[in-house]
């Protein structure tokens, strides 16, 4: 296939694209920032100024999506059909193909109201999907801006328990909590602070975003959210937002105050995923050959967990041919934007 193919993952938070030339390799990826929730018309706006950016045209589209389950949308049903709508407007509907889940790919002219339910939030599956064949034994770890994806392969099969959200939520396959988005306050209701272990204020005052710029550990070009007080994004302004939820004075002279407050957040975080992903190794017969995958923006938590459970760590990024590593968005970021274009394209 000579064909452009263009990746896309649309979500609730962000647009995700990967760009694939006709040989399978990663010409470039893209995220942009998106509030879906708010309408539509944010969509269009985004799918137009990122085929201002790339050209697109020409290329075959496969499209999958999250972005179907926010606010503005009264059902699953009508969330599938504007995003489709949104990137058929803007593209030529004949070169867009849907995931629909374990039935593959659907032109987008086809798509019937019975097949919403599996287009909805099926992108975990396409990534696990180009996983599974690649590796026989792994456990993938995608961490984003908002959500977790843990799931289980063995000898090139997948392990699944869950396929809708729901189920995934109950088999723990999804963990709401990831890197940017969360509020603190859904990661932790108590924590030792200032020497002494107190209750925090369950307030909308900070984001996970805030912890992992005070440690260092959050790449610029993926916070791309806003802040919860709408203020701006530097070391200090996170400190004195995660300040507010210990009802302490902020001072600016208090930093290792704040930056060790942070560490036990994020740590905080690191053993909520890191129990889901022991609940699913404990389901593997081959555990002593399983590998963690890591993906996502959040990934650099799937490194330490793998340390701190004695399992081997690969990159997302290892599985695909010679990808461009110097780019500030890489590919496993956007790992089911990647995968569509991998899936659709006959790549793998």
């Amino acid at each position: 296939m000579n064909t452009q193919i263009a990746g896309w993952d649309i979500g609730g938070a962000h647009v995700k694209l990967a760009l694939l030339d006709g040989s399978g390799h990663v010409r470039t990826v893209a995220q942009q920032a998106c509030p879906l929730w708010k309408g539509v018309d944010f969509l269009h706006s985004t799918l137009a100024d990122l085929a201002g950016q790339f050209d697109l045209q020409d290329c075959q589209h496969a499209v999958t999506m999250t972005g179907e389950l926010v606010d503005c949308f009264t059902s699953r049903e009508q969330g599938v059909n504007a995003i489709v709508q949104a990137v058929c407007e803007q593209f030529n509907a004949e070169q867009v193909l849907v995931f629909a889940g374990s039935r593959g790919f659907l032109p987008a002219a086809q798509i019937q109201p019975a097949d919403c339910m599996e287009i909805a939030s099926a992108n975990w599956l396409a990534s696990l999907l180009m996983v599974e064949k690649r590796l026989p034994n792994v456990l993938f770890v995608d961490i984003g801006s908002t959500t977790s994806d843990i799931l289980l392969v063995e000898n090139h099969q997948l392990k699944v328990q869950g396929f809708t959200d729901y189920q995934r939520l109950v088999s723990g396959e999804l963990v709401y909590t990831g890197i940017v988005r969360t509020a603190v306050m859904a990661i932790a209701q108590e924590a030792e602070f200032n020497g002494q272990q107190m209750g925090l204020m369950a307030e909308y005052f900070a984001t996970m975003a805030d912890v992992y710029r005070l440690t260092g550990d959050l790449n610029e070009a993926h916070d791309q959210s806003d802040t919860a007080d709408g203020a701006e994004k530097s070391i200090s302004a996170s400190a004195r937002r995660l300040s507010r939820l210990t009802g302490y004075e902020f001072s600016e002279s208090d930093h290792a105050l704040w930056l060790a407050f942070a560490e036990q957040l994020k740590t905080k975080q690191i053993q909520k995923i890191s129990l889901a992903c022991v609940r699913q190794l404990q389901r593997a017969e081959t555990r002593s050959a399983i590998k963690l995958v890591g993906a996502g923006v959040g990934r650099f938590l799937v490194r330490d967990i793998a340390r701190d459970l004695g399992v081997d760590y690969l990159d997302f990024t290892e599985l695909l041919p010679a990808t461009d590593k110097t780019q500030a968005i890489d590919a496993a970021d956007c790992a089911p934007a990647a995968a569509v274009a991998y899936l659709a394209g006959g790549f793998g």
